[in-house]
């Protein structure tokens, strides 16, 4: 495992920092390897003129020098920065956040992102080339946007089906009764202008004393009652399944009713 210092690094040779990006995105990490991936997703985004990647260390878990080498070799419509404190926030790595992925990182790296309109990405997980540029079309006179999402295999890394449970938006899919709905955090963008008030609730858990993640679900429910989102209607962001999710029995009995081999 290696080791770097606390940090701000800006790298790539977009270097109009002050100049407003069309989009960021933000992504916090704890160095496993399929961060390459989620990156490189990111550079090869079309139709957008600039993109901000922010990458907020939580934990240096990993080699990070492949991920620096990549990071140096940035294409010119994308300025990827890092940032590591040099602690976690998070409460399980000895921080203060409740929030286990990323603790307080998502809060810091979309205030930081100069840009209006921010999306995220997990750093497993990874978009299909058009992802942002739909996003930053549905989000015009909204506040807030999503695209649908693949289920992909953990093992094979191969998508299964387009998800039509769970992150499918306000009033529908299997989290209606229970919350409404949902957005998966990798399919949404907001105008975090218009939305700032939601955008500390990236550190906070859901109020029930768990430790475990549940920002998403507080930060979509601002989102659904605070108006009416944008849809790509595409399904743009691949979502890696974790068989260790409270939710993977369910989906494998999903995939076995439309007769998918998981």
């Amino acid at each position: 495992m290696n080791t770097i210092p606390a940090q701000w690094t800006v790298f790539g040779e977009n270097r109009e920092l002050q100049k407003p990006f069309d989009a960021a995105v933000i992504m916090p990490s704890i160095g496993r390897p399929e961060i390459l991936r989620a990156v490189t997703s990111v550079y090869d985004q079309k139709g957008v003129e600039r993109i901000q990647l922010l990458i907020g260390i939580d934990l240096l878990n990993g080699d990070l020098s492949e991920l620096l080498n990549l990071l140096r070799q940035s294409p010119e419509h994308v300025t990827p920065c890092l940032f590591y404190p040099g602690y976690s926030t998070n409460v399980i790595h000895g921080g203060v956040h409740q929030t286990t992925d990323g603790g307080a990182l998502r809060s810091i790296l979309t205030s930081l992102a100069n840009t209006r309109h921010v999306a995220y990405l997990d750093d497993d997980n990874w978009w299909s080339e058009m992802h942002l540029h739909e996003l930053l079309l549905a989000i015009r006179g909204h506040s807030w946007a999503f695209s649908l999402r693949w289920f992909v295999h953990p093992e094979s890394q191969k998508p299964l089906c387009i998800d039509k449970l769970e992150s499918v938006g306000p009033g529908r899919g299997v989290f209606v009764n229970s919350f409404g709905g949902h957005v998966d955090p990798n399919c949404l963008m907001i105008d975090k202008l218009t939305c700032w008030q939601c955008v500390g609730l990236w550190q906070t858990s859901l109020h029930d004393g768990r430790t475990e993640s549940a920002a998403d679900r507080n930060i979509y429910n601002y989102l659904q009652q605070h108006s009416k989102p944008g849809e790509t209607k595409r399904a743009t962001a691949y979502y890696v399944l974790n068989p260790d999710d409270s939710l993977h029995l369910f989906r494998l009995n999903h995939f076995r009713e439309l007769d998918i081999d998981y």
